[in-house]
C-alpha cells in the first residue's frame, strides 16, 4: 500500500457530511489517516473551510476496465504499461475513487486481454505501489476457457492486497446461436449448447472488433476460438480448482453476466457471492433471495439504461435488486449515476451513496472504509454540487492523504444543495 506524509491532524469544517443514514452539516477531523471525530475542537489541526460543499465517503470501485483505454487508446496502438497505470491512477483520484479494482481480463486472446498483458499489469502495479495515489487492486476477470491464467491467478492471490476473482465466459457467449437472445442464453456448461453457424457472415462481422483488439485477422481469430472451444470438457474442473484457491485466500468471488438461475446457483456453490451485471430479471430475484450482492454498471444508471439491453439500474435499485454500482468502462460514471438517481428521486442521497462506498467495501471484505465514521480510514470526497447542476470533485483524500485537489481559486461559500 502507498505510504506518503500525512499532516498530524486535519479538520474539514462546515461541509454537509453524507453519513450512513442522514446528511449533517459538521466538521470532520482526520489524524494518522483515520477519521477521529465529528464536530471536534480544532486543537491545532490544519483547517479546511468546506462550507457550502458536500463531504462524502470516497468511492470503492468493484469493477473498472477503463484502464484498458490507457494501455490501448486505439486498436493496435499500445502504451507502456507503467505510463498507462500512472495516468489511470490520477484519473481515479480525480473522479473520487480511493479504492479501485481493475477488471483485468485474463483471456486466451493475444494482445490487450492476454495473460501476458495480465502479468505485465500485475508486476507493474507491484513496482509502482509506492508512487500510486489511490489503492489500486485487481479483479482477476478470468475467462474460464483460459487455463494459461492459472499460474497468474495463484500468484496474485498471494499478494498482500488480496484481489477479487471474477468468472467470465465470453467464449460460450460469443458462440451462441443467433436465434437465442443473449439475455436468454442457457447455462454455459450444458451439454447441448446451441452453437452458431461458424460460416455465417454475421458471426464473422461480430468477431471483427474482437480480432482487431487481439491484433489478428478475423478468420485467424475464429480459428483460435474454435480450438479453445475444444477445451470445454475441462472448464468445470478448472473452475473448481480456481475457486478453491480463492476460498483459501479468502478472496471475494463474482460471476459475470449470469442469464439463468442455474448459472448463479453454480457459481454461488463455488463461493461466488457476488452477481456482477446479471442479464435477466430471474437472476436478480434469485440472487436477492439467496443473499448475494448484486452489481450493476454506473453507466447504466447515468445514461438511463443499459447499452446491452440489460435491466435498468434505476429500476433495479427502486426494487431493492441492486446493491452496488461499478464504474465499468467510464470512471466519472459513478458520480454521474449518483447525481442522476438523486435528481430522479430514486432514493435519498445517503442510501444512494451506500451503492458506491459502503456496500462494495463490505462485498469485497474491506471493513476499514466506505463510510464516514470514527475509526475508519479517511477515504473522502469533497464535492461542489450547485443546485440543478452537475457535481464535480474538488478534493479526494486516500487514507488521509490529499490524493487530488481542484480547489485553487475556487469559491468555498456556495451553499450545498444536494442534501436529501
Amino acid at each position: 500500500m502507498t505510504r506518503h506524509l500525512i499532516p498530524s491532524a486535519t479538520l474539514i469544517e462546515g461541509a454537509s457530511l453524507v453519513l450512513p443514514d442522514r446528511i449533517e452539516t459538521a466538521s470532520l477531523r482526520i489524524e494518522a489517516g483515520r477519521i477521529t471525530g465529528i464536530d471536534t475542537a480544532r486543537d491545532g489541526a490544519e483547517v479546511i473551510d468546506a462550507r457550502g460543499k458536500i463531504l462524502a465517503p470516497a468511492f470503492v470501485d468493484i469493477h473498472g476496465d477503463a484502464f484498458e483505454r490507457q494501455i490501448m487508446p486505439r486498436p493496435g496502438v499500445t502504451i507502456p504499461i507503467e505510463t498507462a497505470l500512472l495516468e489511470t491512477d490520477r484519473q481515479l483520484a480525480a473522479n473520487g475513487i480511493a479504492t479501485a479494482y481493475h477488471a483485468l481480463t485474463l483471456s486466451w486472446e493475444p494482445g490487450l486481454r492476454s495473460v501476458e498483458t495480465g502479468w505485465s499489469v500485475l508486476r507493474a502495479l507491484t513496482r509502482l505501489a509506492p508512487r500510486l495515489t489511490v489503492e489500486n487492486r485487481l479483479q482477476l476477470r478470468w475467462e474460464t476457457f483460459c487455463p494459461e491464467a492459472h499460474s497468474l491467478i495463484a500468484t496474485a492471490l498471494n499478494q498482500p492486497d488480496t484481489p477479487a476473482l471474477a468468472f467470465n465466459d465470453h467464449t460460450t457467449a460469443a458462440l451462441l446461436h443467433p436465434s437465442i437472445a443473449l439475455h436468454d442464453r442457457p447455462f454455459d456448461l450444458i451439454r447441448e449448447y446451441p452453437v452458431t453457424d461458424i460460416d455465417d457472415p454475421a458471426f464473422h462481422a461480430k468477431m471483427d472488433s474482437r480480432a482487431k483488439r487481439a491484433g489478428m485477422a478475423t478468420a485467424e481469430y475464429i480459428a483460435l476460438m474454435l480450438s479453445v472451444w475444444q477445451r470445454r470438457d475441462d472448464v468445470a474442473d478448472d473452475i473448481a480448482r480456481m475457486s478453491k484457491l480463492a476460498r483459501s485466500a479468502m478472496a471475494p468471488m463474482l460471476s459475470h453476466d449470469d442469464t439463468q438461475v442455474e448459472t448463479r446457483d453454480f457459481y454461488r456453490a463455488h463461493g461466488a457471492g457476488i452477481a456482477e451485471f446479471p442479464m435477466h430479471e430471474r437472476v436478480f430475484q434469485s440472487a436477492r433471495d439467496e443473499g448475494d450482492w448484486i452489481v450493476l454498471g454506473a453507466p447504466n444508471a447515468m445514461r438511463g439504461g443499459s447499452h446491452l439491453g440489460s435491466p435498468s439500474a434505476a429500476g433495479m435499485i427502486r426494487r431493492d435488486l441492486c446493491d452496488i454500482l461499478a464504474s465499468d468502462y467510464f470512471y466519472p460514471a459513478i458520480l454521474g449515476a449518483v447525481a442522476r438517481l438523486h435528481a430522479e428521486k430514486v432514493a435519498p442521497l445517503p442510501a444512494l451513496w451506500q451503492l458506491v462506498s459502503a456496500n462494495p467495501a463490505k462485498a469485497l471484505h474491506l471493513t476499514d472504509r466506505g463510510q464516514i465514521a470514527a475509526g475508519l480510514r479517511a477515504d473522502l470526497l469533497l464535492l461542489d454540487w450547485p443546485e440543478q447542476g452537475t457535481p464535480a470533485p474538488l478534493r479526494t483524500w486516500v487514507a488521509g492523504r490529499g490524493g487530488y485537489s481542484a480547489l485553487a481559486g475556487h469559491s468555498l461559500s456556495t451553499p450545498a444543495t444536494a442534501t436529501s
